[in-house]
């Protein structure tokens, strides 16, 4: 059952819910166009070492999430949403701190752990997702929140490329100051949405983060979906992982252009899932709009290993728009296929499979991309990990191939 809360309640904790996720992003995207220059200034490194060193801090990023996603997500089970959603804001507003005064690439190491530790408050906003909606709204209802990832992803970049004109330091003063405001009004304005009836006692072995993949063996019908998550988050990892990298050793683009690409990217995609995500699920079901997200994200992962010029991204960015229906579709399936009172944990295991893809992935395209533009390799390009990354993301598609049709001979979900 969904909380028992009147519906102008419900809709406030969902347009809080949104803002936050959206100052999530913004915190995540912000860092991006900057990335480079700040490394390179902390660290004294050439391009392709600053981008292994970002890969690293990438990693790092995805690692706390994965550690701290489970016991956000069973903590929240316990005592509640909003204690823990608002602890997560106010560590993000720290961190950001951290990284506007950071003196060494240490300092930025410590800086990205605790923005995953605090970035996976997403855990806690999908229960809360959970809690005020029922599960045939739910994939409309994921699908807005993954448009506040897309505006972030607008406002984040452009705002870290355009202050970073200024230095890269700049951009994080500006962000802890939005963090600060974003807590205020969530102390004042957000309920609680899961009441004493629904809570459940916490459980550390719940907390594990290896343990938490036990929720997939739990309930029937996730294992296989699990995988094709998995996969996903790994090839699409090569995004974050070499984006801005990539841009200067192909075009020399600077941090406005870079931040300038990443906010377009998140308006496609924004309007991707904010517009078209329910019409789409009404029409075809989630099963076959996760799957024509796939197709879209070969596309355009072969695409970006082939461009010549920055109008052709751009053209690839609009192609690449229904790669944002993925995730939320996945989230949605997955949510109807566990008991209201085990949506916490549902969410903090989908975390740790998340984020150790993510880690995974932002590691290994951050090696190939450093390995490719060393003077010892057997051939210079910075499209090689774009390339593998589409062939993998191929195998990925042909996997929800087999799940879907496994799903109908079975008599499955939405066909």
């Amino acid at each position: 059952m969904t909380a028992s809360l009147s519906r102008p309640v419900k809709d406030r904790v969902m347009i809080f819910i949104l803002i936050t996720v959206f100052l999530d992003m913004v915190g995540f995207g912000i860092i991006i166009p900057v990335l480079p220059m700040l490394i390179g200034e902390v660290g004294q490194v050439s391009l392709g070492e600053a981008a292994v060193l970002g890969g690293w801090m990438a990693a790092g990023y995805s690692l706390a999430q994965f550690l701290s996603g489970p016991l956000l997500g069973n903590l929240s089970d316990r005592y509640g949403r909003r204690p823990l959603l608002l602890l997560a804001i106010f560590g993000l507003g720290v961190d950001f701190l951290l990284h506007a005064l950071a003196p060494t690439i240490g300092w930025l190491f410590v800086g990205r752990l605790l923005a995953g530790v605090c970035g996976a408050s997403w855990v806690i906003a999908n229960a809360f997702i959970a809690d005020i909606t029922e599960p045939e709204d739910r994939g409309r209802a994921y699908g807005q929140m993954g448009a506040a990832f897309g505006l972030g992803f607008i406002i984040g970049p452009a705002v870290g490329g355009l202050l970073g004109e200024l230095g890269p330091r700049v951009p994080f003063y500006a962000a802890a100051a939005v963090s600060t405001l974003n807590l205020i009004y969530g102390f004042f304005v957000l309920p609680e949405t899961l009441g004493q009836e629904h809570r459940r006692a916490f459980d550390w072995r719940r907390s594990n983060p290896f343990g938490a993949f036990k929720v997939f063996r739990t309930y029937p019908g996730v294992l296989p979906l699990c995988a094709v998550m998995a996969l996903f988050f790994f090839f699409t990892s090569v995004y974050p992982a070499i984006w801005p990298f990539w841009g200067k050793a192909n075009f020399g683009w600077s941090e406005a252009m870079v931040g300038f690409t990443l906010a377009v990217f998140g308006l496609v995609m924004a309007g991707f899932q904010g517009f078209l995500t329910g019409p789409a699920v009404a029409r075809w079901g989630e099963h076959k709009v996760a799957m024509i997200g796939l197709v879209s994200a070969v596309i355009a992962m072969f695409g970006y290993g082939l461009v010549g010029s920055l109008v052709v991204v751009i053209a690839l960015m609009i192609v690449h728009g229904p790669e944002g229906f993925v995730h939320p579709m996945l989230t949605a399936i997955l949510s109807q296929r566990v008991p209201e009172n085990a949506q916490g944990e549902l969410q903090g295991g989908i975390s740790a499979i998340t984020n150790v893809a993510m880690l995974l992935g932002t590691v290994f395209f951050a090696q190939v991309f450093g390995y490719f533009m060393r003077q010892d390799a057997p051939f210079q390009s910075p499209n090689v990990a774009f390339i593998l990354g589409g062939i993998g993301l191929v195998g990925t598609g042909l996997l929800m191939l087999a799940v879907l049709r496994a799903e109908n001979r079975s008599g499955g979900q939405d066909g």
